[in-house]
């Protein structure tokens, strides 16, 4: 009697129930279950969780013609009223805790896909623009301009799939590889005579897929634990699930789907790969392309890979034989179908060769635009870089029947620059929308001509290095890439007369009580160097520091001044001030240069040095930031390398001394800085020097408590206490930034060693690219972390391009243009 008020009011329609069992089988267990409810106990809610016992269970979920049920320590059996029908459920389904909700409150709820999804139909009328389906099976089935066997379409039903088989069949295709770029998991649940694709979907976007899942989430995983779940929610209730196909109106919705057994749904990888069974020719790849196009190394790295196992596709094969089809399908067959086409037709150029008429194909006309900067720039950095684009471009003409990347850039970029300044509540937010899609397809756009570029150096190699590898081994691409973003350059300069931007005093902590004297904050020497640094000068200080410089004690009569500010200074009433966003006022407004490189900050001050004392060995030497403190210090540490190479180098045979906490820290002794010292020649000797330069110029810092190698460990340190993940993240940054800064200086001393006896007529960023990279060093680098505390892997910010571009983003306003 218990048990039955428990159950309710979903009972009253139900027989009577006989339980039997020891008490190890009959023990509750909770499950959540969904039921058809029409009484509005959900509250309003569109999601809910119940917890119930397995008796109770029992009589909810099975058939109500259920007579008795019989349990033992394997599983329930139920025994209908014929007894012809017999069945178990497993324990580990009663185990399962299920979700239920609806989409509103006018539906009925059901189970929901990993607790808060809904399964909705993939295909639909509308999304096949090019008419294709009745004579192809497939939406938006196109073939590349030029003769290329390169195919895109959208997502085919099992039918269609077959379908579009066929035809390529009847075409006389023998080969083909089919890629899917589909990232988020599809499965096909079986309706009629046919296999039709569905995809989870959140109830707050249901016209958008899954997306950006996550490094560890492997998207033909997820689809089998779909497929799980769908086929024990059919078992749950009387073999139905629940999906909708009409998410514009919900005319008729959910659908209920019949789902007997397993082989009832099928994951997008049992679709495309039993069909070509039978056709050894024929391959399936599973190539995972985001929907914002990013990132692309790793897939780049997998698409290589597929093509490694394809000889027609390389040179080393008769060039006569026939070109397999490479075919390419997404959901729609635009996005990335697109731009998986332009990747298969740059590569089939280096096959088949390039187009007689590179301009593309007659019937299309080519709008003219100006290059995007750090395109041009791209291509000024490397052999035949006008050509390697303009081979890029023609590939997207070749490709652009349905969408067009370069078209799209200049389209996002014309809607962002549109967005006047006065828009600032509900225009920052479209601006910002705009500016990241103008970033991400140009990043995309970037990548093409980085893999024609691959392309060229490794297609007669038959890829002996895979793309990320070969990206490593090129890290100024990644330099250009972070600082695509230009736009600060054209920013209006009346944005400070309009109020939207307003002048902030420019003052510096005067740890070091150097304003007295100097009027400067934290002026300082390197003990018995002629090598000076302090915080941002003001007019009247910059006089003061010469006239102290140039006195009848230390008689400079050259000097060389290297301000490294990346912002706007401006002077007046001898105060300074730098330009602020009215509502970031803490935060700097950093303007690019035209040398995005950070390597090119060693090499422009090694020629700066280099030319000043040839003139004059006693010339000083003065270096300014914000504060007198990060940059400053770094450049004065390179300065005292410099002149130690020019003048000798002291002798220092004794260890240091550290009796702290985190010593070998302290010492600079991380596993990641002693697998760079164990592969450089004379490693130790390099960084012992490095450190002795970094004792030296900290000498005279010690109330600034700032030590450039000290300081990896101490910023690494305080992660655990960070109050939020923003600063969380911001301090994984700055600690790496910094371990990377103590690396390079190492590097550079290294260089310094080996280039000596040329007289470093190969500047540093020359050698780390034909010396450094081709060791390995980058390597190392784009494994960046502390692997005493932690795995790198699991730390985006190791890597090298996610590291740089981080260190680049602007989360300011957008102004100017995007040029």
């Amino acid at each position: 009697m218990a048990e039955r008020r428990h159950q309710g009011k979903a009972e009253d329609n139900s027989s009577c129930l006989w339980i039997m069992g020891t008490t190890a089988s009959a023990a509750q267990q909770t499950v959540s279950v969904g039921h058809h409810s029409d009484n509005g106990q959900s509250n309003g809610t569109t999601d809910s969780r119940r917890s119930i016992s397995v008796n109770s269970f029992q009589t909810l979920s099975i058939h109500n013609k259920a007579k008795s049920i019989i349990t033992n320590k394997v599983a329930p059996v139920l025994i209908t009223y014929n007894c012809k029908e017999e069945f178990q459920i497993h324990d580990d389904l009663f185990k399962a805790n299920y979700t239920i909700g609806r989409i509103s409150d006018n539906l009925p709820e059901h189970y929901l896909v990993q607790g808060k999804y809904f399964m909705v139909c993939d295909i639909y009328n509308k999304i096949d623009v090019l008419n294709t389906t009745g004579n192809y099976g497939v939406p938006n089935f196109r073939q590349a301009k030029g003769s290329y066997p390169v195919f895109g379409m959208g997502q085919p039903s099992l039918n269609g799939f077959k379908q579009v088989l066929q035809v390529f069949q009847q075409e006389g295709y023998e080969e083909i590889l089919f890629f899917c770029v589909r990232e988020e998991p599809v499965v096909f649940l079986h309706v009629k005579n046919d296999f039709i694709p569905y995809t989870p979907r959140s109830k707050e976007n249901l016209h958008e897929n899954l997306h950006n899942l996550g490094r560890d989430v492997k998207v033909e995983n997820l689809e089998l634990t779909i497929r799980k779940e769908l086929y024990n929610f059919a078992q749950l209730n009387e073999n139905i699930n629940y999906v909708y196909n009409d998410i514009e109106h919900f005319k008729d919705e959910p659908q209920t789907i019949c789902i007997r057994c397993e082989e009832d749904i099928h994951v997008t990888e049992e679709v495309y790969k039993r069909p070509f069974f039978t056709k050894p020719s024929c391959r399936y790849h599973r190539l995972p392309l985001s929907v914002d196009g990013l990132p692309l190394q790793a897939q780049i790295d997998t698409f290589i890979h597929s093509l490694r196992g394809t000889p027609n596709l390389l040179l080393l094969q008769d060039s006569k034989r026939p070109l397999p089809a490479l075919v390419f399908s997404c959901q729609v067959g635009v996005g990335r179908t697109n731009l998986a086409m332009i990747l298969g037709t740059l590569v089939l150029y280096h096959r088949k060769g390039f187009p007689e008429n590179r301009g593309a194909d007659q019937n299309t006309s080519i709008k003219k635009r100006e290059q995007l900067q750090v395109i041009q720039n791209f291509a000024k950095a490397i052999p035949k870089g006008q050509q390697i684009v303009e081979e890029v471009d023609t590939a997207i003409t070749l490709c652009s029947e349905m969408h067009d990347i370069k078209e799209a850039i200049y389209e996002y970029k014309q809607k962002l620059e549109a967005i006047g300044e006065n828009c600032q509540v509900q225009g920052n937010s479209t601006k910002e929308y705009f500016l990241q899609r103008v970033l991400q397809t140009t990043e995309c756009y970037f990548y093409l001509v980085a893999f024609n570029y691959y392309l060229h150096e490794q297609y007669p190699l038959a890829f002996s290095l895979n793309f990320s590898r070969w990206m490593c081994r090129h890290p100024w691409m990644y330099r250009l890439l972070a600082g695509m973003n230009m736009s600060e350059l054209t920013a209006p300069c009346d944005l400070v007369t309009k109020g939207i931007r307003v002048l902030v005093a420019d003052d510096a902590q005067d740890v070091l009580s150097t304003v007295r004297e100097i009027k400067v904050a934290n002026f300082r020497r390197v003990p018995k160097m002629p090598i000076y640094g302090m915080a941002q000068p003001s007019s009247e200080a910059c006089g003061s520091v010469l006239t102290y410089l140039t006195d009848e004690k230390r008689k400079y009569t050259n000097i060389l001044w290297v301000t490294l500010r990346e912002e706007v200074v401006l002077d007046g009433n001898g105060k300074v001030y730098t330009p602020r966003e009215a509502a970031c006022l803490e935060q700097p407004i950093s303007v690019p240069t035209d040398s995005p490189e950070q390597l090119e900050d060693f090499d422009k001050l090694m020629e700066a040095m280099k030319m000043v004392l040839a003139e004059d060995s006693r010339s000083a030497i003065v270096f300014n930031c914000h504060n007198g403190k990060g940059r400053t210090t770094t450049a004065m540490v390179i300065s005292v390398l410099v002149l130690w190479h020019f003048k000798g180098i002291p002798e220092n045979t004794e260890d240091e001394l550290v009796s702290v906490p985190d010593a070998k820290y302290t010492k600079g002794e991380f596993e990641v800085v002693m697998q760079i010292v164990r592969l450089l020649p004379d490693g130790h000797k390099m960084k012992k020097e490095v450190d002795l330069a970094l004792d030296a110029v900290s000498e005279t810092m010690t109330p600034m408590h700032y030590h450039l190698r000290e300081i990896i460990i101490c910023t690494y340190r305080q992660i655990k206490t960070a109050k939020s993940e923003k600063e969380i993240l911001l301090l994984q940054l700055r600690s790496l930034q910094y371990l990377e800064r103590y690396i390079y200086l190492i590097l550079f001393n290294t260089y310094l060693h080996l280039e000596k006896k040329d007289s470093w007529q190969r500047p540093f960023s020359v050698w780390m690219y034909e010396v450094a990279a081709k060791a390995g060093v980058y390597e190392i680098l784009n494994c960046l972390g502390f692997v005493e505390f932690e795995d790198p892997e699991n730390t985006p910010l190791s890597r090298l391009h996610y590291r740089w571009l981080q260190q680049s983003t602007n989360t300011l306003p957008f102004r100017g243009q995007f040029v």
